[in-house]
């Protein structure tokens, strides 16, 4: 429902669950966003420059609550962890904190049991579920970013790459299909010459639908 929010980061705070949020004045609104420990660690104090949070929105029957990430990519990974039997939205926040985006991806992968386990909240029967339900579609990813090296120049740099991979794997989308959609896209000058992963993100769904 939002995608992301563009504003200026008025506050940001610990409350006495060992909670992150920070406010971010968007258009006169302030809106007040969980966000993970490093985000808010790289926002102390406030940058002076407005900011974009990707955001994910929880509605529940007794609250609504919103999630902001730095990256596009680990707010796809926090929906996806949500969508494990047994994860709801603070389990998954901690994983992301306590093993890193490229960390827990790379636990999953790997099956690394002992290093999901790391995450307070998250016991052996946890992990295990953790792995089985997300490693088939997190290693396809993976094995794109071991192909990173060998990739022509014109695509995108690692960060953004990431991103990109992460959607279209989150949207179904193949391993094939998606190497296919960005050596396509990334034959654009407008897509090319951009830094913007919503650009890239447009552009390969818009390939992928045509094709």
């Amino acid at each position: 429902m939002i995608q992301f929010l563009h504003g200026q980061v008025i506050t940001v705070t610990k409350n006495i669950q060992n909670r992150w949020f920070l406010i971010l004045s968007v258009n006169g609104v302030g809106y007040e966003l969980q966000v993970p420990h490093s985000l808010a660690q790289q926002w102390t104090p406030p940058p002076p420059e407005p900011q974009q949070v990707f955001t994910h929105l929880l509605v529940r029957q007794d609250q609504m609550a919103l999630f902001g990430f730095g990256r596009l990519a680990e707010r796809d990974l926090f929906g996806q962890l949500m969508g494990v039997t047994g994860i709801g939205a603070q389990l998954a926040i901690a994983l992301i904190e306590t093993l890193g985006f490229e960390g827990l991806v790379q636990a999953v992968v790997t099956g690394n049991i002992k290093q999901l386990c790391q995450t307070p909240g998250v016991g052996k029967k946890g992990a295990e579920r953790l792995a089985l339900e997300l490693k088939s579609k997190l290693s396809q990813w993976h094995k794109l970013q071991m192909g990173a090296g060998e990739i022509d120049s014109a695509l995108p740099q690692t960060a953004l790459l990431e991103d990109l991979e992460m959607t279209l794997l989150a949207l179904g989308y193949s391993q094939t299909e998606i190497q296919q959609a960005i050596a396509m896209v990334s034959q654009f000058p407008e897509v090319a010459q951009s830094d913007d992963p919503e650009i890239w993100i447009r552009q390969a769904i818009g390939w992928l639908s045509d094709h």
